[in-house]
């Protein structure tokens, strides 16, 4: 059975008659799969089942009137794409090796020249953050407990909106590994997929909406979990007292764990805004949703609202599908 491939309707197309051509193909072992080779204005197929005469049937393709506009460009509107393509290829090179510049100043900084002058207590305050430590009456201080735990949630609101709209399609980069070493090392290790990135992303089967991870990634009770955990870690640092955030200001001027923790918050906010629009690109929400985008500035909470808000994707499959169909 022979199916046509043109998205034109045949009855709209006017097909001359079929042109059988014998062509001389070199004896070869049987086939294991189809082969589709297409040129111009045909398909040729090669069929497997004939062991010993093997023949290639030409068809011609009817083109629509979309393939005759765009067969229609100018030698200098395609220069001129060309020209746009290259120009955009070039500033995402110079942005990459900005940002890759930025992450290796950032590494030589945290290990060479952050402060350190309290390795014993980073040591102490990592097990006693992770209930490594029981209680000793020490009382941990109430800003570094909200910052510990809330760069917790973090990498949650970076997975939730790398998968799937921040998947690489170029160059066959996965974001998993990155996004399971951002765990324990935050934007120190998205950063360098920051670089490797490049858009757009891989199209979505309708069938991987209900399975994991993009389920849980973009369900709406995952969102609202994040926002409303977050919002009470940062409600719980803005009511600290000032002896609280005195205490903190003493920890990030002689820790690396608390320099270091306190700088990749930053960076994370920092990052947050560009792939909340990526994200709402994606899922064409843009004149929607718009007015979210200056709120993601907004550290944290403003990418969790976002999430909080922002339509399914299941959604957005649906509202595409009839587009699909007409054409």
């Amino acid at each position: 059975m022979f199916t046509h491939t043109s998205s034109t309707p045949i009855s709209s197309c006017t097909f001359p008659s079929l042109q059988h051509q014998n062509h001389k193909i070199p004896k070869t072992p049987f086939f294991k799969s189809h082969h589709f080779s297409q040129t111009k204005n045909t398909i040729l197929l090669k069929f497997p089942h004939q062991k010993g005469k093997r023949r290639r049937i030409c068809f011609q393709i009817c083109k629509s009137s979309l393939d005759t506009d765009k067969s229609q460009k100018s030698d200098l509107e395609i220069q001129e794409e060309d020209k746009m393509k290259n120009e955009n290829n070039g500033g995402g090179g110079t942005t990459s090796f900005l940002i890759l510049a930025l992450w290796g100043g950032l590494m030589y900084y945290v290990f060479n020249l952050a402060p350190n002058q309290t390795p014993s207590t980073d040591m102490y305050l990592v097990k006693k953050l992770c209930f490594l430590i029981g209680d000793d009456g020490f009382q941990l201080n109430q800003v570094i407990v909200s910052l510990w735990n809330i760069m917790g949630l973090w990498p949650l609101v970076y997975c939730m909106l790398l998968i799937p709209s921040g998947r690489s399609s170029k160059g066959n980069v996965p974001v998993f590994p990155f996004l399971i070493l951002s765990f324990f090392l935050g934007a120190y290790a998205l950063i360098p997929y920051f670089v490797l990135w490049r858009p757009p992303p891989p199209a979505i089967e309708e069938s991987e909406l209900k399975r994991w991870p993009i389920n849980f990634l973009d369900s709406k009770l995952t969102a609202g979990v994040i926002f409303a955990v977050g919002l009470g870690l940062i409600v719980n640092a803005g009511l600290a007292t000032g002896d609280n955030w005195k205490e903190y200001l003493q920890y990030f001027g002689g820790s690396r764990l608390i320099h270091a923790t306190s700088l990749d918050f930053a960076l994370l906010s920092t990052f947050a805004p560009f792939w909340v629009y990526n994200d709402m690109t994606v899922r064409k929400w843009t004149d929607k949703g718009f007015w979210l985008v200056p709120l993601s500035v907004v550290p944290f909470l403003g990418p969790a609202l976002y999430l909080l808000l922002r339509p399914s994707l299941s959604s957005v499959t649906a509202a595409s599908l009839p587009a699909s169909k007409e054409e």
